[in-house]
């Protein structure tokens, strides 16, 4: 589907967006490996350099994670990045060649002194609806992105839309602990699913791997992951309605 260009960066529902990304209690925080995994395995199923995940506040851009960008700063001028762009959209945003199409309200300035050619992006939905942020993948050449990879990168931004969902229900009830020991087993799926990955790639010879039953295996493993998600999801509200009680 065509790219529509916006008419604003700021989308009519800002203040209840707004809203649900503060609630979540993540945005300028400190690093933390699990969203540092989730970037780097995209990266690599993407056969890309560059992942991030971001989150979209009032006037600035703050990158929760960064796998191949060295020297981004931790925040941009919302009008300087691309994430402000996609986290408008229900579905993935896609620039194969950014010399040719992006987004007119945001500036290219830094894409182009960053030598960006290619660009996906996917909201970071949350379950009232509002969009906090995206998952990405950016490249240094352009390229065209497939139906199938669109639907791919759509189930990585959902689970990390997820793990910011699981990672609010432990800390705000100071379930600290269960946080780190969900991590620790998500860390393992993750390594799994990038275990996963370099195996396809060696088997394809570094091409994209997104024929149809390539993908269906990648999406196995990404729908264990919900699982393991949801079960510590559960686990974090269960928690919460007996401590009201």
């Amino acid at each position: 589907m065509a790219y529509v260009q916006p008419t604003s960066l700021i989308p009519d529902n800002e203040l209840d967006r707004l809203r649900t990304l503060y609630h979540y209690q993540i945005l300028n925080t400190t690093p933390e490996r699990i969203f540092d995994d989730y970037v780097a395995l995209t990266a690599q199923l993407f056969n890309l350099p560059i992942s991030l995940i971001s989150l979209v506040d009032n006037d600035e851009v703050y990158f929760k994670a960064n796998s191949g960008m060295d020297g981004l700063p931790a925040t941009l001028p919302r009008t300087d990045s691309l994430c402000s762009a996609a986290v408008l959209e229900e579905n993935p945003v896609v620039f194969p060649n950014l010399s040719q199409e992006s987004c007119n309200l945001v500036n290219p300035a830094v894409a182009e002194s960053a030598g960006l050619q290619c660009y996906a992006g996917a909201p970071l939905r949350m379950p009232n609806g509002h969009n906090i942020g995206t998952l990405c993948v950016i490249g240094r050449a352009a390229r065209p992105f497939t139906l199938g990879e669109e639907d791919l990168l759509m189930r990585l931004a959902n689970l990390v839309s997820l793990s910011i969902e699981v990672r609010a229900a432990f800390l705000l009830h100071e379930q600290t602990e269960k946080w780190h020991d969900a991590q620790t087993q998500l860390q393992n799926h993750l390594l799994e699913a990038s275990t996963l990955a370099r195996y396809l790639a060696a088997r394809t010879n570094g091409a994209a791997y997104f024929s149809e039953d390539v993908q269906q295996t990648v999406v196995r493993r990404l729908d264990d992951i919900e699982l393991v998600l949801r079960r510590h999801l559960g686990a974090a509200q269960h928690h919460a309605s007996n401590v009201q009680l």
